[in-house]
């Protein structure tokens, strides 16, 4: 997964965790991209067992947006 986006009014309301949980059991998306800068998303990737091996400055196109790598770890569910 590079990346996932909700609609604001429908944050908080469990979708995030199950299309991420989707991904993850059926197409086996154990890496995401997310902007280090986006707290709440950092947060839920983590608590859904997902780790940083990676840190980079930039974002794909050079801007200055620092990304974190992520990896699924099943041992952190």
């Amino acid at each position: 997964m590079e990346a996932l986006f909700l609609a604001p009014g429908h944050i908080r309301k469990g979708i995030g965790k199950r299309l991420i949980r989707l991904a993850i059991n059926r197409y086996k998306a154990f890496y995401i991209d997310v902007n280090e800068q986006n707290a709440q998303a950092t947060d839920i990737y983590r608590h859904l067992g997902f780790e940083v091996f990676r840190r980079n400055e930039t974002d794909s196109q050079g801007n200055p947006f620092p990304i974190l790598c992520m990896k699924f770890n099943p041992n952190k569910v």
